[in-house]
């Protein structure tokens, strides 16, 4: 069994924030593998799903970020997974928007959900970082991460969703670097679709038959002799 859990702060206001791409991981996961119902536990919201043979409880901390340990301790105890069974889907500054690493164990750099969790189930589990990228000024990391994504950011970020929810199968196998490679092949692929799309419509315009001159003017003068004839019959009949 594994334990999947996405970070981020409960409620609507910050659904699209930066800081709640864990959260939007888990949920493209339950979507795209017809998750069981969410439901409330371990002070969180739970579904549950089998990728491959794998048996994985999907987990929404509902404590707040800062916090997060609490549900996750409490989940992991009732559970009785091992500390590197667990998966932890998280927003990381210090990686280029779009990009998504996976580690086990090491520093929490300022995150404070990752903070909590080490307080409460050791530093061995795993991190799948996903990037949203540093606004450039360490006193605005706050206001950065507790903000909306920018429109423009979606052109990247929900072709990533996609791809980490259809790699998700090779994290319940343990198989971090086969996760990563399928990842992104997935997102190429997702890059390469509309420029395939725009190259095969240009190629058939391209393709497309040109009007012969000499064509053209042909049917242009077929078509003043046609009028003409129409105004002398027009002329000829009878008014009433």
């Amino acid at each position: 069994m594994k334990l999947f859990v996405g970070l981020g702060n409960p409620g609507e206001k910050y659904a699209r924030h930066r800081h709640n791409v864990g959260y939007m991981a888990l949920d493209r996961i339950a979507e795209a593998h017809d998750a069981g119902p969410w439901r409330r536990r371990f002070q969180g919201e739970t579904a549950e799903l089998t990728l491959g043979a794998e048996r994985v409880v999907l987990l929404k901390p509902t404590t707040y970020m800062n916090d997060s340990g609490r549900s996750v301790g409490e989940a992991q105890r009732f559970l009785k997974i091992a500390v590197d069974d667990i998966y932890v889907f998280h927003d990381e500054i210090d990686l280029a928007p779009g990009k998504v690493k996976v580690k086990a164990g090491g520093g929490n750099a300022g995150h404070n959900g990752l903070r909590s969790l080490t307080a409460h189930i050791g530093n061995d589990y795993n991190r799948v970082r996903i990037g949203v990228g540093h606004p450039g000024a360490k006193e605005v990391v706050p206001h950065y991460v507790l903000h909306d994504f920018a429109k423009a950011q979606h052109e990247w970020l929900e072709p990533l969703l996609h791809a980490i929810a259809d790699s998700a199968r090779y994290l319940a196998q343990g198989d971090s670097s086969r996760f990563l490679s399928h990842v992104a092949r997935a997102e190429r692929e997702s890059e390469e679709k509309p420029q395939k799309a725009s190259a095969t419509a240009l190629k058939k315009e391209r393709g497309a038959p040109k009007p012969h001159p000499a064509g053209e003017r042909a049917a242009k003068r077929g078509s003043a002799l046609a009028e003409n004839l129409k105004k002398w019959l027009t002329g000829r009949t009878p008014k009433e």
